[in-house]
């Protein structure tokens, strides 16, 4: 396994202005990240990744996906905006107890994506490419993450598998109502039918099947709700277009629907996911 780490610009929308980022990627760790773990398992799994595996995770957080890969046998690379979640990517993919050997096979490159690839890195450099950070919202950056994919693609060979993934249907997404609730006035915008294939399009990408997966989401208490659903940064928008106390009482109250009687919360959710190929 030779894990690398790049960063990158997909950028999310609104402010992070008096924000302690490294809690809010600790949160986004230790919280938010593993609510996608089937939708990860569910591409792994069809696209039957393994130890012939180069993946590039645009979009990567905190390295839980990249993670699931390794364990695969699959070696991956990672791009995220944030140094705080590349941090904690880090300490995942390189722990300390990692051998002298080990850690001189592990990349850990801050630059484009070509850089990533290494001089030693077999071409085409990756086999596939993720971008799970959900498309259709105000976080998820269309097309930035368009721009991104057509840099990244040209490391891919024809025929390549690149795997976006969005929320799916309104209805079918508890959390959709919460974080509309929550955005007021900001205007949470929910997907689209065809977000995924939009975008897909713009990157010059060809549509090769889809799914969806049931995500749901489940927090200890209310607090861990709401730290979890603030490390995403879908609420940065309606932050700063009134404040953060006014939020965070719009969120906690958009909440309480969903608080079992043992406190847990439990909002039930369905991810679509597309793949498509490299032409």
């Amino acid at each position: 396994m030779t894990p690398t780490l790049v960063r990158q610009h997909l950028s999310h929308a609104g402010s992070t202005a008096g924000v302690n980022l490294c809690a809010r990627a600790r949160d986004w760790s230790e919280i938010q990240e593993r609510m996608l773990v089937p939708l990860y398992e569910a591409v792994y799994e069809r696209l039957e990744v393994g130890p012939g595996t180069r993946l590039l995770g645009l979009g990567c957080g905190s390295g839980l996906a990249l993670l699931m890969a390794a364990s695969r046998g699959a070696a991956v690379a990672g791009v995220d905006s944030s140094p705080e979640r590349l941090a904690l990517a880090r300490q995942r993919l390189q722990p300390d107890g990692w051998t002298t050997r080990a850690r001189a096979r592990t990349r850990m490159v801050a630059g484009s994506l070509r850089a990533a690839a290494g001089p030693d890195t077999p071409t085409p450099a990756y086999t596939l490419v993720t971008a799970f950070d959900p498309v259709g919202s105000l976080a998820a950056g269309c097309e930035d993450l368009g721009e991104l994919l057509a840099e990244a693609t040209p490391l891919a060979a024809r025929g390549t598998p690149v795997v976006l993934a969005g929320w799916g249907p309104q209805e079918r997404c508890a959390t959709s109502a919460v974080l509309r609730a929550a955005t007021r006035p900001a205007q949470w915008r929910p997907a689209l039918r065809d977000d995924l294939e939009d975008v897909a399009q713009q990157a010059g990408l060809k549509p090769d099947g889809s799914g969806r997966v049931a995500c749901p989401f489940g927090y200890a208490d209310l607090d861990s709700a709401a730290r979890g659903l603030m490390s995403t940064g879908l609420l940065d928008t309606a932050v700063a277009a009134t404040d953060r106390d006014r939020v965070d009482k719009e969120l906690t109250e958009a909440l309480h629907p969903y608080r079992r009687g043992d406190g847990t919360v439990w909002m039930p959710n369905i991810f679509r996911y597309l793949i498509a190929r490299v032409p």
